[in-house]
Formats: structure tokens, sequence, C-alpha cells
């Protein structure tokens, strides 16, 4: 007969052990309820940190070319331009130029950010972490604003030895620099998430963002266009921006200021809503 030898016995502390692993549940996803704001603080401090390492090109770039538009406009040619509006030229223009340096940065960094992200394939470092749509968005565009009015703040205080210009409305200058921010931060997050490369980005900055910056009344006043175009400027949203923050300055404004403000209000709010609903469907993000 053959024996039959049976397994060996398993020791008690192996038993004990196996007991535990079966008793634990698995890991699950740890819930936040409400707003996570540690995800959404550490998403908002890479993004400030992003464009802060890289100063000499995201804030001192904008600077000297400020600077430099000073120089032609308002150095070279300042003698020789009139009052706008009873206000000397170079005061007139430099809330322009403040408003363009600030419009312009806040964009580029929300949309140089993904367009990064989705070409060096780091996308997932912010789309697998607990971080809902909302907090996505938020964290992009507020990282945006936050670089629009560090360079505004430090454009101003580069332009003010060639601009004397004073305060008229605190509140105007705030909620016009805050607000155009955003509006940038938004532009940029759905051109980020609808580009595909850098050209893209290339072409929109070129063929629009530049030239609704441009023609928004930056070095002019639009009541000197002749119709129709004093009608389409209008229709330009960064001549609200523009208007409502060189009225901070200079207390005069070409156009409505309240339906400006509510424009830009609703303008801003709407696009916040678009790159809420493009994250949450993971647009050209998760495909």
């Amino acid at each position: 007969m053959t024996e039959t030898l049976s397994p060996p016995a398993t020791p008690p502390v192996l038993q004990d052990l196996r007991a535990r692993q079966l008793a634990t549940s698995p890991p699950r996803p740890r819930h936040y309820a409400g707003v996570n704001w540690t995800g959404l603080i550490t998403l908002y401090g890479k993004e400030v940190r992003r464009f802060w390492k890289v100063g000499l090109q995201t804030i001192a770039g904008p600077v000297v070319q400020t600077l430099l538009y000073m120089m032609i406009f308002v150095v070279a040619m300042g003698k020789a331009r009139p009052l706008v509006d009873g206000v000397p030229f170079a005061n007139f223009v430099a809330p322009g130029l403040i408003m363009m340096a600030i419009l312009q940065n806040a964009f580029a960094n929300s949309s140089s950010s993904l367009i990064q992200a989705k070409i060096m394939g780091t996308a997932p470092d912010f789309l697998t972490p607990p971080l809902s749509p909302f907090e996505q968005a938020a964290a992009f565009s507020l990282g945006a604003a936050t670089r629009g009015v560090v360079v505004g703040l430090v454009t101003a205080a580069s332009v003010w030895p060639f601009a004397h210009f004073g305060i008229a409305s605190v509140p105007a200058i705030l909620f016009y620099a805050v607000a155009s921010s955003l509006l940038m931060g938004f532009v940029g997050v759905v051109t980020g998430l609808w580009a595909e490369k850098f050209d893209h980005l290339a072409a929109i900055t070129t063929f629009i963002v530049g030239p609704l910056t441009f023609l928004s009344g930056t070095f002019y006043s639009i009541t000197a266009l002749p119709e129709p175009f004093r009608d389409i400027a209008r229709f330009n949203p960064f001549f609200y921006v523009i208007d409502g923050f060189r009225f901070g300055f200079t207390g005069h404004a070409d156009g409505n200021l309240a339906i400006g403000a509510v424009f830009v209000t609703l303008l801003t709010s709407g696009l916040g809503v678009t790159s809420w609903l493009l994250f949450k469907s993971g647009w050209r993000l998760k495909s």
C-alpha cells in the first residue's frame, strides 16, 4: 500500500495573519465632502510655481515689451500727441498697456500648461487624483489669473516713471484686473483643451487674441473712430475691460461702465461653465 502524506499543518501565526488579511477591506479612494481643498490648492500652487520658476520669461519679458511700447508711443511721440479726452496721452495709454499685458499673460499661462501636459503625457498627474472637474477648472484658471495680476502689478510699477497716472477708482481697477485675468484664464483653458499642438496656440494668439487686444482702444479712444467701426468696437469684449480698467486710473470711460461690468461678468461666467463641462467630459484629455 502506498502511504498518503497529509499536508503540513499551517502554523497558528500564519493562520492569524491570513484571517486578518481576509478581514481587512481593500483600499478605497478617499472621499472628500464638498470641495477637495487640498487637491485644488496643490494644483493651483503647481501652476503658480510653473510660471514663477521661469520669471525671466513670464514676468520680465512682458515688462520689457510694455516698456518698448511706452518708449515708442510716449517718449518718442508723446509731445506731438494732444490730450485724449482731457487726459495726457501717457496717462491714457499706460492703463491700456497694463491691461494688454494682463490679458495676454493670463491666456498664455493656462493654455500653455494644458497643451504641454497633453503633449508630454503628464495629464494623468491632475486626472488621476481625486479632483473634480470644477476643481481642475478652478485651479488652472486661478493660476492664470495670478500670473495676470502679478504681471499687471510689475508692469504698472515699471511704466509709472513714464506716466505718473493717478487712481480714480480702486474698485474699478481691482474688478477689471481680476475679472479680465479670470476671463482669459478660462479662454486659455478652452484653447488648451482644444489645441493638439503649439501651432494651434500660436494661431489663436496671432489671429484672435492679438487683434482683439490692439483693436480695443489700447492706444486710442474709440470715439475718434468713424462709423461703423465705432459700433463694431463695442462688440469687442477687450474694449470693456480696457475701458473700465482705464476709468479706474483716469476717471473717464468711452463706454457704459454698467453694461461693461455686466458683459464681462456674464462672459467670464459662461466661459467658466464651458471649462467645467469640458473637464467633465474629458474632451481631448481622456481620448
